[in-house]
């Protein structure tokens, strides 16, 4: 696999709610993480004193954060309007040759700033709020 392009990591999210899903514009950087809680089962009895974890246990999640400038009217409204509704829009991330996630995310952060000699900048962070699914690419 050849070195691949930050800027081809894209954070996408729906915008009517139909599966018309538009990349969150002005994004410079983006993340996204998976977590996976464990649940410890260690006994007296664990060999060797070793811990042991349950498979197939605990909660699984993802976090997406962002951050850029403002660049499109439309996937900033949504994304602000998601936000003060609580909403769970479901997403995608696209991982360069790699696959899509797609889900239900909300937003969990979302952070105005800016300086007087230069641009406007936003943060956002979402939560994983329910199945998650892979798609090849």
């Amino acid at each position: 696999m050849s070195v691949k392009n930050g800027r081809d990591l894209l954070i996408k999210m729906d915008m009517t709610g139909d599966g018309a899903f538009e990349t969150v514009a002005g994004l410079r950087a983006t993340r996204l993480s998976f977590n996976a809680e464990t649940v410890d089962v260690t006994s007296l009895e664990s060999e060797g004193g070793w811990r042991e974890l349950l498979a197939g246990a605990g909660v699984r999640s993802a976090s997406i954060s962002g951050s850029g400038v403002f660049r499109d009217a439309a996937t900033d409204g949504r994304a602000r309007q998601a936000f003060f509704d609580g909403e769970a829009p479901r997403c995608q991330v696209v991982i360069p040759d790699f696959g899509r996630i797609e889900g239900r995310f909300q937003i969990t952060s979302l952070e105005y700033a800016g300086r007087h000699n230069g641009e406007a900048t936003y943060e956002l962070a979402l939560a994983s709020a329910g199945a998650l699914t892979f798609v090849d690419l």
